[in-house]
């Protein structure tokens, strides 16, 4: 596999790769050192297909163009607009089967490239390159737009007198991505391969949390051979190149996943200017339930995984647990038992599964919530600093934390904590639960742990939540199916099924036919 000699940290904007207007950068610290991420970046050596090391190889050391990222401006932003605008006529008017042409070669190029994004999100945000299946993720989303063209179709209709109608599907134009910092590549497929396979340009703004996979993936765009304009990357701070393209007059569609707070704050934008179409997957607080016919193993094992994978930064984690009373002991000694054997590290370290927080924002964000926590509840796991061995000053790493019998309306069983922090508390009675979680303005995942499938389908029904897990839970997921949320984790669905619907409008003609 190929390596590359230099990384990218410039705007890609209409083709090219250029430094803001104003020549102003950012920094990218490590959470594992917490020493600026500069030239001179070791690749590791890793197996794509097993993503288990491979024997012992001298390694490359690709370096970034610069040391710091640039800080796109709003001249820079709308520079990126405008470049869409200008390139929508001719990439809408090309066939799906020409525009698939290029998204088919971004899928090879990402997925060619897995080793080097897992190690730049490794070193940008802290996820662990053990854990790393987001190159395949999103390569396999553009193969799938590359094939699925076609399917944007419209209707026809006679059932007017005297005419003959139709529906047609088309673009809007130019569509913004705003994409998250914890799965970033997963999402910057997600959101740009069914824009660009319904015809519209694309501008994707990175977090500046973690922009380094995005940038690269921008390289990658280049060599995949996009015409100039219709594939734009920008990175930058929500502020600035955010807040240009939520209420920019040509961008007709956006795409944002990310907090409740910045969903809103698009969301307004988006009305107070030309009401363009917003897709919003936010937050989430998801509840789990486990009764006391379930596969306790299996329920245990999975509930765990759910909240400490990623070191808790999904939005879809389980983060609070009601567990039937008559297992509720037994249960409890079983998770903490597992939710202890994590191996934490350097994320580049292909033994590590569990990386840092972020950044020190989101560390300290954590270490707010458990101290209120400690008020709120008894905590029996976790809670203090975890050291980890052979870290030059720490890392932001949160130990596995768990908190029994907590308020139901405490802040912390209200608001997402967005760390490896969990919450079990107990119920008797099918009503109780269903109240208790569903006590929430987040509805994201949900799920239920029974092997009676009369109260199963009583629970898929009854939870307020976008997507119900019966005897599994987060992250589990189907493609073909949509996801999203209910109440504020959000609006719209997301999925192979529905996403290309999100790019295209509905347009109807009506034909009058002459009478002979």
């Amino acid at each position: 596999m190929s390596k590359p000699e230099r990384i990218e940290t410039r705007l890609f904007i209409n083709g090219k790769f250029v430094e803001a207007s104003d020549k102003k950068t950012f920094p990218i610290y490590s959470p594992h050192t917490q020493e600026k991420v500069a030239e001179g970046i070791n690749t590791p050596s890793f197996s794509v297909s097993t993503l288990q090391p491979t024997p012992p190889q001298t390694p490359t050391k690709p370096t970034l163009t610069s040391p710091t990222v640039s800080e796109a401006t709003a001249e820079d932003t709308d520079a990126a607009v405008k470049a869409a605008l200008k390139a929508f006529p001719s990439w809408s008017a090309l066939s799906p089967k020409d525009r698939g042409v290029h998204l088919k070669k971004l899928a090879s190029l990402i997925r060619a490239s897995h080793k080097e994004l897992a190690w730049l999100e490794a070193m940008s945000m802290g996820r662990p390159v053990s854990q790393y299946i987001d190159a395949f993720a999103a390569a396999d989303d553009y193969d799938h737009y590359a094939e699925v063209g076609y399917d944007a179709q419209g209707t026809s209709s006679l059932n007017t007198p005297g005419f003959v109608n139709l529906t047609f599907r088309q673009p809007y134009g130019v569509v913004a991505a705003i994409i998250p910092w914890n799965v970033p590549a997963l999402f910057f497929a997600k959101k740009s391969a069914p824009a660009l396979m319904a015809g519209n340009t694309v501008v994707v703004k990175s977090s500046e949390k973690a922009p380094l996979t995005s940038a690269y993936i921008a390289g990658l765009i280049e060599k995949a051979g996009f015409p100039p304009g219709v594939f734009n990357v920008l990175s930058g701070h929500g502020n600035v190149s955010g807040a240009v393209l939520s209420s920019h007059m040509d961008v007709r569609a956006l795409s944002f996943t990310g907090s409740c707070r910045t969903g809103k704050t698009i969301q307004a934008a988006a009305a107070k200017s030309n009401l363009k179409s917003v897709i919003l997957e936010l937050g989430g607080k998801s509840p789990a339930i486990v009764f006391d016919d379930a596969d306790l193993d299996a329920a245990v094992e999975e509930t765990q995984h759910s909240v400490q994978w990623n070191s808790g930064q999904v939005c879809m984690a389980n983060t609070r647990l009601y567990v039937h009373s008559k297992i509720a002991d037994k249960f409890v000694e079983k998770f903490k038992a597992r939710f202890v054997k994590i191996k934490p590290g350097d994320p580049t370290d292909a033994d590590t599964n569990h990386g840092p927080q972020a950044d020190k924002v989101q560390y300290d964000n954590v270490q707010r919530y458990i101290e209120l926590a400690r008020k709120a509840g008894e905590l029996v796991l976790g809670g203090e600093p975890l050291e980890v061995s052979g870290d030059v000053k720490g890392g932001y790493f949160v130990a596995p934390t768990v908190f029994l019998k907590t308020g139901e309306d405490e802040v912390v069983m209200k608001e997402e904590i967005f760390g490896p922090v969990i919450h079990i508390n107990t119920f008797e009675s099918e009503e109780e639960v269903i109240k208790k979680a569903n006590d929430t303005e987040f509805g994201l995942y949900a799920s239920v742990y029974t092997k009676n499938i009369d109260r199963a389908m009583r629970f898929a029904k009854a939870l307020d939540s976008g997507t119900v897990g019966v005897n599994c839970t987060s992250p589990t997921g189907a493609k073909d199916v949509p996801f999203g949320g209910y109440k504020q984790s959000g609006q719209g669905r997301e999925g192979h099924k529905v996403s290309l619907d999100n790019f295209l409008e509905t347009k109807t003609v009506l034909i009058k036919v002459a009478a002979t």
